[in-house]
């Protein structure tokens, strides 16, 4: 079991020694890196699932109908695709007539906002983590040093306890903020990503709606 299983450059003590030997800060720390891996976990089949799901050649498609002057059969194109950015045509097709660009901005928005769920947590527990480690140092000083009164030969089992519980938690906090970082910065990307294509698409599909506007208005 994995409470047994030697963890010899930390002190030589299983993840269950490490623990208690870690205080009551640990809790509070266990907590935020729980919370921390459910929400990259969902973040991660969330990212993979529209990755999965996007369709560049749908969306190409979808412009080429509009710029033929085939609008319903470009929202035809896109109500048959899970692709988030033609689910973003089809809305703003949808409701061209009353305003193009706000309809484009809102279901952008909407979609955007699904790809930045759960970041602002996954921020905090990275940042909270070092800070709860650096508690974690302080009561483990203040632990050691309160057992320096009196008899220190005596005490040193306390003294020692108290500087692993400040060495424990320290490492716990910082240990979870760097792996954290990781997917936090790959989220990141492809939320970057997401909105340069959606940014994109809506360039293209204003500039085939201002050509035909001017060839229209020449006629």
């Amino acid at each position: 079991m994995i409470q047994n299983l030697p963890v010899a450059f930390l002190m030589n003590k299983s993840p269950m020694e490490l623990f208690h030997a870690g205080g009551y800060i640990m809790w509070p720390i266990l907590i935020t890196s729980l919370v921390g891996v459910t929400v990259v976990i969902e973040r991660v089949l969330f990212t993979l699932r529209e990755m999965k799901n996007r369709n560049p050649e749908v969306v190409e498609r979808m412009l080429e109908k509009v710029e033929a002057g085939d609008v319903d059969g470009a929202i035809s194109i896109g109500n048959q695709s899970n692709d988030y950015v033609a689910r973003i045509m089809v809305y703003t097709l949808t409701h061209r007539e009353t305003s193009l660009q706000n309809a484009f901005i809102r279901s952008s928005n909407k979609e955007l906002t699904r790809f930045g769920q759960g970041m602002p947590t996954l921020d905090t527990c990275i940042t909270a983590a070092p800070y709860l480690g650096l508690i974690g140092t302080i009561t483990g000083m203040m632990t050691t040093f309160g057992s320096m009164e009196g008899d220190i030969a005596s005490a040193a089992s306390k003294i020692t306890g108290g500087v692993a519980e400040a060495l424990i938690a320290t490492a716990c906090g910082i240990a979870i903020a760097v792996i954290g970082l990781l997917p936090f910065n790959y989220l990141n990307a492809r939320w970057e990503n997401a909105r340069h294509e959606v940014e994109d698409a809506g360039n293209a599909l204003e500039i085939i709606i201002k050509k035909q506007n001017g060839v229209n208005a020449s006629h």
